[in-house]
This record gives C-alpha cells, structure tokens and sequence, in this order.
C-alpha cells in the first residue's frame, strides 16, 4: 500500500471513531488510556499533521502533567465532510462507472492489438470482447440509475423556508452525509451552525434559530433537548421554543 493511501486509511478510521464518540478525544493513545492515534512515526505522523493543518481536527486544550503535554481534540465538520467525501456511496459508484467507461472505451484498442498477434484467436477474443461490452455496458446502465435514485433523493426544502432560508439545504444534508459517515442521530446545533456558517458567512443566531423553527414545523428535523445542561458547552445556540430548550437537531 502506497503512504499516500496508508495515511488516508488511517484518517478514515481516526475521523469515523471522533465522531462515533462526541467531545474531545486524546490525540494520542498512551499505555492504557485512548487516543486517536497509536503512533508518533510515519505514516501517523504524517496523518496527524494533515489533520490539524486541513482542520479535519479542531486542539480544544492542552493538558500539561509534568514536562508532558497531552493533546485534546475534537472532530470538526471539516473532518465530517472529508469521512463523507471518502465514504459516500454516490463517490464511489462515480469512481466505478468511471472505470467501467474507460475500460468499455479500451475494448477496441485491446482487440486490434491482440489481433496481431494471435489472428487466429481472432474469432474467439471478438466473441469474449462482446460478451464482456454487453456485461460492462450493461452494470454502466445499473450505475447510472442507482446514481440518480441517490442525487434526486436529496432533501427537499419548502419554497417558503427555502426563499427566507436558502442555507436549510445546506443545514439538512449535512444532517444526512453525518448520519450516512456514521455519526450519531443527533447533531448539536453549534456543530450544525459551524457547517452551515462555511458556506453561508452572514448567517446569524437568530435567524439560524428561526430557519429551524421552520424547519422543525414542516417535519424535516426534530429539535431536542440534552440531557445534562452540562452538555450544553456553547450555550448562546440553544434554542429557545415555548417551554422547550432545544440544543441538539435529527434529521
């Protein structure tokens, strides 16, 4: 395996364990206690600067116990995005119908060749060939239609909440490739906030608040509230709704 693919691989499973376990984690694992990563050296190392500088990580704190300084650090929706990135289904059937194209395309070319060398298989490879085009032409057909039963089953956004609210498209499929990467139901809304304010630089509080008043009335997220107000750590998002204080967003 290349570094390059070592190092992705190792990202993958650091990221997918960040988010299936929320809050901040140990950089890296020592004797018993967990961390991240299990390695300070190669292909570790090389994941872990990757990780802060493209902020697929975010350092919360700095634990210092003697001359030792122990890392904290908790998933970003930078770091969301790019497990989604390398996960999706709909990623994956592109990079397939891509290859299944290319090796269609190909068919001729291989055939001229091997036919100048081995004319007198001639008649048997075009009989292959053939079986093998209606074969690639015929799973490049299946792609294709899963790839748009997935790209039009994204979320739908009332033409109301969408002309007020044009980011909520943004705020509910975030909500669904976190849920399909692995993520746990529930997103807390300064997370939620933090991904949709990437694209969206103006968007306030109030009216990320209103947006998903909406939204929750027309049945496209639930809003709930924490267990422990102690979970609430960055209070100003929660929000406010008659007798409720809602701070975490299901799609």
């Amino acid at each position: 395996m290349e570094a390059k693919d070592r190092v992705i691989e190792i990202l993958v499973e650091v990221l997918r364990q960040a988010l299936a376990m929320p809050g901040e984690h140990r950089l890296y694992r020592s004797g018993k206690l967990a961390g991240l990563f299990t390695s300070r050296a190669g292909a570790h190392a090389e994941a872990v600067e990757r990780a802060l500088q493209e902020q697929l990580l975010r350092r919360t704190r700095v634990e210092v116990k003697g001359k030792t300084e122990i890392d904290w650090v908790e998933i970003t929706p930078r770091g969301v995005e790019f497990l989604h990135r390398q996960e999706s289904p709909v990623e994956a059937l592109h990079e397939l119908r891509d290859t299944l194209r290319t090796n269609r395309e190909a068919l001729p070319l291989w055939l001229d060749s091997m036919r100048s060398i081995l004319r007198e298989l001639d008649a048997r490879l075009s009989t292959d060939a053939d079986r093998w085009r209606q074969r690639l032409e015929a799973m490049e057909r299946r792609v294709l239609d899963t790839l748009r039963r997935l790209e039009a089953a994204s979320p739908l956004v009332p033409p109301e909440v969408l002309e007020l609210h044009p980011w909520a498209v943004d705020a509910l499929n975030y909500l669904d490739r976190r849920r399909a990467s692995g993520g746990p139901a529930t997103c807390p809304l300064p997370e939620l906030y933090a991904a949709v304010a990437e694209h969206h630089r103006d968007l306030s509080i109030t009216t990320f608040h209103d947006g998903l008043r909406r939204l929750r009335q027309r049945r496209a997220i639930e809003l709930q509230p924490v267990d422990e107000p102690t979970q609430m750590t960055m209070p100003e998002f929660a929000l406010l709704d008659g007798d409720g204080v809602y701070y975490l967003a299901v799609r």
